[in-house]
């Protein structure tokens, strides 16, 4: 089966942070996709408008948002992050394909959730989250509850960047944490500045001193590659994540 190309409007192309963007399109009314899918951006070269060439940005709205939200980090000299820092702006039309992919969210398992992640790596994170904390239980103690409670089950976010200057949505994700007794947010920046009161260091340095032991945890990774490779081999021969438990998608 193809999947259909959708033709969209852009409305709001704005820088978030350092190199790092917010991109919101409008939903076509017939888009369904589950948080964590991506879809493939038609981005046309700045010389060449006619040369077209596909590139993979997480969904970071949920289903039931009216809008597509996108986090892009933007690539110096990449034909993407050109086409969006001197091309695309509200009010011109996007092209993109989807839904893909296949990092989803388990919500039958009784675990916790440990959601590690770098720069524009919180995009489906964001979606995951917002998604989960609406709907009810589907791995309950008392299954008759199932169709009122929603899911207690204590989630963590590490977010990782380089500076504060590369900070972005640390103060909704905080305002979440306040509303949900079982959501905590954790911020760990690798060259924080002199003012920094917060973690120094990567995510990686974080994660043992959140949690000692990772029986319980499904564990989530998303970020650049070099994260998620150290990060999954520390899961998986340190840490004691068995392999069921971990799911990683990788990111520029």
């Amino acid at each position: 089966m193809t999947t259909p190309l959708y033709t969209v409007a852009c409305l709001k192309n704005r820088l978030l942070a350092s190199d790092v963007y917010e991109i919101v399109l409008k939903k076509p009314a017939n888009f369904t996709f589950t948080p964590g899918q991506f879809v493939l951006f038609q981005v046309p070269l700045l010389k060449n408008p006619k040369d077209v060439q596909p590139r993979a940005y997480s969904i970071a709205s949920t289903p039931e948002e009216e809008e597509l939200i996108f986090i892009i980090r933007l690539k110096s000299g990449g034909r993407s992050s050109i086409w969006i820092e001197n091309i695309l702006k509200a009010g011109m039309y996007v092209q993109f394909q989807g839904p893909f992919g296949l990092f989803l969210l388990d919500r039958t398992t009784p675990k916790d959730y440990l959601f590690i992640c770098t720069g524009a790596g919180i995009g489906p994170f964001r979606s995951m989250i917002l998604d989960h904390m609406k709907r009810p239980v589907l791995c309950h103690p008392e299954p008759k509850k199932a169709q009122h409670d929603t899911d207690s089950k204590r989630i963590d976010l590490i977010f990782g960047v380089r500076n504060e200057a590369e900070l972005f949505w640390q103060e909704d994700l905080q305002e979440l944490a306040q509303k949900h007794e079982n959501f905590f947010i954790h911020l760990a920046l690798s060259k924080a500045s002199d003012q920094w009161k917060g973690h120094r260091g990567r995510v990686q340095t974080l994660v043992p001193l959140i949690t000692k032991d990772f029986s319980n945890k499904n564990v989530y990774l998303c970020g650049n590659p070099d994260m998620t490779t150290e990060v999954k081999k520390l899961c998986l021969e340190e840490w004691g994540v068995r392999k069921e438990d971990l799911h990683v998608e990788g990111y520029m």
